[in-house]
């Protein structure tokens, strides 16, 4: 299998992390045309930065570019990340990420077998192992139901606020009907904010964390394990 080549801004990002100082490219060069990770450690041993740094900034940024975000009215509400492993994961490190996996997001969760395919479900949070030609991908998707769903409640809540606003104009009892509507209309409004203020910090939390999960599981074996996640699980979230 070829090796990975990296295109100028890869490459410019991948030193950048790894010397912890700002790199900037000179020209743009296609992926096609670009270098591979042992060329980017040699000339990262030139330059006094270690192999194993470069290799660490190169991981991060293939899981980066395996970020994905789904979105409700411009809110992040699920998150996902994909990580082609390039090898076989055995027996042994699947069930060391289900334990990861149980610490990290504080679920015990369910795990499932189908043939080579393996899973481990809490709620709407997902980790899926599936086959590839040239090893494991692995999958990490999540969705905030609770936050989603007072979105949802609350944008019902205004619109039959609208509707009621409408008919009780229309027969002309709309000063009477008025206590009803403010109230609804303040309760979809406050069902709205609930729900969108639990998002932003939601979706970092659950990024940062399926990035650890996702680097540490990356790792060749026999790597350093991944310290265990402080952060309670959102009530009603996954």
């Amino acid at each position: 299998m070829a090796e990975r080549r990296y295109s100028d801004k890869e490459m410019a990002a991948i030193f950048r992390a790894a010397a912890e100082g700002p790199l900037s490219p000179q020209r743009e060069v296609p992926p096609e045309e670009g270098l591979t990770l042992t060329d980017l450690q040699a000339i990262g041993r030139e330059v006094g930065i270690s192999p194993a740094a470069v290799a660490q900034a190169a991981q991060a940024l293939d899981i980066r570019q395996g970020a994905a975000a789904r979105t409700f009215l411009g809110l992040p509400i699920g998150v996902a990340r994909t990580v082609n492993l390039k090898r076989r994961l055995t027996d042994q490190e699947w069930e060391q990420l289900v334990v990861q996996l149980r610490d990290v997001f504080n679920a015990r969760g369910t795990t499932r077998s189908d043939g080579s395919l393996r899973q481990w479900t809490n709620g709407n949070l997902q980790v899926l192992l599936e086959p590839t030609e040239t090893g494991h991908r692995l999958r990490f998707r999540t969705l905030h139901g609770a936050a989603r769903a007072s979105i949802g409640a609350g944008l019902a809540a205004l619109g039959v606020t609208a509707t009621v606003a409408v008919a009780t104009a229309i027969t002309g009892h709309l000063g009477d009907a008025m206590p009803g509507i403010v109230l609804l209309l303040a309760t979809g409004v406050a069902m709205i904010v609930s729900g969108a203020l639990r998002l932003p910090g939601w979706a970092r939390l659950r990024g940062r964390q399926m990035d650890a999960l996702a680097a540490q599981i990356a790792s060749p074996p026999n790597s350093a394990p991944l310290p265990s996640s402080t952060h309670p699980r959102d009530g009603g979230g996954a």
